[in-house]
């Protein structure tokens, strides 16, 4: 099943389709690893394994836990989830001296109204042990309710897996290009939706990965500084180019803590200010407009990236705003507001100029996201949470596809990091302000 769920991440289908599949399977997954939790349980032993060697290891003069019968196959059981039908394999045994009934599907569940609240819990396969026994409990009654153990070896390996995650080694991890986002989620019961931060990037051999998630308590330059701080504790280098749209609490973090770097302000979000200040008749024409301004197409395969470029832009971005600044002039002054962060992806190759003047990737999963957790209103906690943007976000940057770089493609990163990231030393020391070294800034 977790292969059928990579697959699915791995394959062109739409989106939307690929998380209700994922939605199905995750499903699956947590009722099938709890049935059979419960058989070990039941049998006192776990797959394959034989009683004789269980009833060896108990020691201390106390009754073997190991009850006679084995496992004699699968039968299937449908259960019905507002996200479909499900097929869940029911084990089955035979010479057994007391008959096993499954906590989890009593005599025969088929239907529940409250399975879609498993369905998010199964994409998360990382809630507390009491999370997941009230998910189970709420969605299939109180007499299904699972034991402590069960729902704990349910969740150790994940809880494991995403902890070893939040802790590991960035230093081999060398970017161009980190992208960083963040979307609101209601965790706590009467309070206000809270931040999750997420950071990916593409390396430096185009390849993705999947860098850094955390909770905030708000998008202030604080928790934004705390979560790229935490991110440089653990070994990652400065990137290349930092795309972001346009909080101010992440902009004054990203130009503190990864000060060697370039910022992109993410078009599209600036692309929906600068609509919103403008009149519903005129809105299709000023989006042409603000879209054509970064149209390089009329420049046909002889784009040069690099300052000559940028400027080209910035005097479209001037014939915009001559062209509606009588009309719509909170609009014009919208997009003047940091202009310059409009413009930076200009410097780098062409190939890659579509995929790194947005953020589109983390804001589209995040959408689907917040679309599931309609469903139940809010998470259980905060753990559950994190666990669902993180398994979400990490399978999806796991089969993301990379950046395809062409030779000069590669010169110019290779340029850009020199100047950015291993500027030469000046050997000697002068008053001379003309042999002083050129800063970004100049």
């Amino acid at each position: 099943m977790r292969a059928e769920i990579d697959a699915l991440f791995a394959s062109d289908h739409d989106l939307v389709k690929v998380i209700e599949d994922v939605a199905r399977l995750g499903a699956r997954l947590i009722i099938q690893t709890a049935v059979e939790a419960e058989v070990d349980a039941f049998l006192g032993r776990a797959l394959y394994q034989r009683a004789a060697a269980v009833t060896a290891d108990v020691s201390g003069g106390e009754e073997s836990p190991v009850r006679p019968g084995y496992r004699n196959g699968h039968c299937p059981t449908t259960v019905k989830t507002t996200s479909g039908p499900i097929t869940i394999a029911r084990p089955k045994l035979r010479g057994t001296t007391e008959k096993f009934a499954s906590r989890l599907f009593g005599t025969g569940i088929t239907r529940t109204h409250a399975l879609e609240a498993l369905v998010i819990a199964s994409f998360v396969r990382g809630l507390s042990t009491r999370d997941v026994e009230g998910t189970l409990a709420d969605a299939l009654g109180p007499e299904a309710a699972l034991s402590k153990s069960t729902v704990s070896t349910i969740c150790q390996a994940i809880v494991a897996e995403y902890d070893a995650w939040c802790r590991r080694d960035l230093a081999a991890v060398e970017l161009d290009y980190l992208f960083l986002d963040a979307s609101h989620f209601k965790m706590h019961d009467g309070q206000r939706a809270e931040p999750i931060l997420a950071a990916w990037g593409i390396t430096t051999a185009g390849r993705p990965v999947f860098v850094g998630l955390a909770v905030a308590g708000s998008e202030s330059t604080d928790g934004w500084h705390d979560f790229l701080t935490d991110l440089v504790a653990r070994g990652l280098r400065p990137p290349l180019l930092i795309v972001s749209d346009g909080a101010p609490g992440l902009i004054s973090a990203a130009e503190q803590v990864l000060a060697p770097s370039l910022r992109q302000r993410c078009l599209v979000p600036r692309a929906r200010n600068v609509l919103a200040k403008g009149s519903a008749s005129d809105k299709a024409e000023v989006k042409a407009a603000y879209w054509q301004i970064f149209d390089l197409t009329e420049m046909g395969d002889d784009v040069m990236p690099g300052q000559q470029l940028v400027d080209w832009v910035q005097q479209r971005i001037d014939a915009f705003a001559e062209t509606w600044a009588a009309r719509y002039p909170a609009a014009v002054k919208c997009l003047l507001s940091d202009r310059q962060s409009l413009t930076t992806y200009l410097r780098f190759p062409t190939e890659h100029h579509k995929r790194v003047r947005h953020s589109n990737f983390i804001e589209r999963t995040f959408g689907e996201t917040r679309r599931r957790v309609k469903v139940i209103g809010r998470f259980p906690g905060e753990t559950s949470c994190v666990s669902l943007v993180w398994a979400v976000l990490d399978r999806a940057a796991r089969v993301r596809r990379g950046f395809t770089t062409t030779s000069n493609g590669l010169r110019i990163l290779h340029d850009l990091r020199r100047a950015l990231l291993h500027p030469p030393a000046q050997l000697h020391q002068t008053d001379d302000p003309a042999l002083a070294p050129v800063t970004e800034a100049a």
